[in-house]
């Protein structure tokens, strides 16, 4: 039975074992490399909270149905739109996502994830989370936010801080993009899967005589390859990462890069100084704070409060225009550096929402 919910198509397979079901979850609007928007979250979401009580099935599976992306991140258009004016779209859309996010992080039954192509933004909200993230020859992964104005959310205050040597940091400040071994080696994807064999992969776990947490991983490393030689994430590289993205405040990370000779940290300074010195602040303060909490609900509710702060703020409005919509590549940031950046607007972007409700879980 194939449910068209628009843009995402929700299919229930029957699977070889008695009352054995897998729930497969396609994102079909390749012609946005299947970017989020409020429709496809809660389509999502909707059938993941249908499977809680099916007592059949076994295995979700979320990939993309063509073109050449999982999913590029969010509906950027609509949130610039509902930024400049009363933010009620965006509110709606991140409240949906979040709780897709974190429905998915508790989800009682395993969740796969094709990271085939551009994983990023949105698209890292709805794998990241999940027990098996499947990387490709084809997978792009970035959280590029800081490049427009906006933050790293979908539970990126989580992860990102804990994954080893402040790689996520890293990640989440300069915005860069790792391929398949590099996601391995951050611990971002757990196999590597070459494209082609994808649908074989799929077929075998339809065909498989059960749908166990150990049988799925042995299914898994049946077709699990070397994801072949690091990149960004190179030993020297990982070296110079924990070296200097380690720091409490932009400015210490900037002196560290600046005071190192090493062609890479000059590299690594010049590309933070393109992105806006609000948003690396504000970035830098949300993973802080993240890497302190208990759960990935506090750090939902946190970014729930910033993102639909950010999007009518300057920055963001600006980001947009100049990074995706004029592309002339020139945002006019708020503050000219990092230095000029008021600590005390940071510190306001936190505080408890008194306009509108709180994000909470399941709500």
């Amino acid at each position: 039975m194939t449910d068209n919910i628009d843009l995402v198509i929700v299919e229930t397979i029957e699977a070889a074992m008695p009352k054995g079901q897998i729930c497969s979850i396609k994102l079909n609007r390749p012609q946005a490399i299947n970017a989020l928007n409020y429709e496809m979250v809660s389509a999502i979401k909707e059938a993941l909270i249908a499977g809680l009580t099916n007592e059949n099935l076994k295995l979700v599976i979320v990939e993309h149905s063509a073109g050449r992306g999982f999913c590029a991140g969010g509906d950027i258009a609509m949130l610039k739109q509902s930024g400049a004016s009363d933010g009620k779209a965006a509110q709606a859309f991140f409240h949906s996502e979040y709780q897709t996010n974190h429905l998915i992080a508790n989800y009682p039954k395993p969740y796969l994830a094709f990271m085939d192509g551009i994983v990023m933004g949105g698209g890292v909200g709805i794998s990241i989370h999940g027990d098996y993230r499947i990387a490709t020859e084809n997978t792009i992964f970035a959280m590029p936010e800081t490049g427009i104005g906006l933050l790293p959310d979908v539970g990126g205050g989580w992860f990102l801080p804990r994954l080893k040597g402040h790689i996520g940091i890293y990640l989440a400040l300069t915005g860069a993009r790792l391929r398949a071994a590099d996601c391995i080696e951050a611990g971002i994807a757990t196999h590597f899967v070459r494209a082609d064999k994808l649908p074989k992969l799929k077929t075998a776990l339809e065909n498989a005589s059960s749908l166990t947490a150990k049988n799925i991983e042995n299914i898994l490393g049946e077709y699990n390859e070397n994801a072949g030689e690091l990149d960004l994430l190179s030993q020297k590289n990982q070296e110079n990462i924990a070296r200097h993205f380690g720091f409490g405040t932009m400015q210490e990370i900037f002196a560290s890069l600046g005071d190192d000779e090493n062609i890479w940290a000059g590299a690594q300074l010049a590309l933070l100084k393109t992105k806006s010195p609000q948003t690396l602040v504000l970035a830098l303060e949300q993973l802080k704070r993240g890497a302190k909490t208990k759960n990935l609900a506090e750090v939902l509710a946190m970014e729930y409060r910033l993102s639909t702060r950010v999007i009518a703020l300057h920055d963001f409005q600006e980001g947009v225009r100049a990074m995706i919509i004029d592309k002339d590549f020139k945002p006019k940031w708020h503050d000219k550096s990092i230095y000029d950046v008021d600590m005390e607007k940071i510190n306001a972007l936190f505080a408890p929402l008194t306009d509108y409700e709180e994000w909470k879980a399941g709500s």
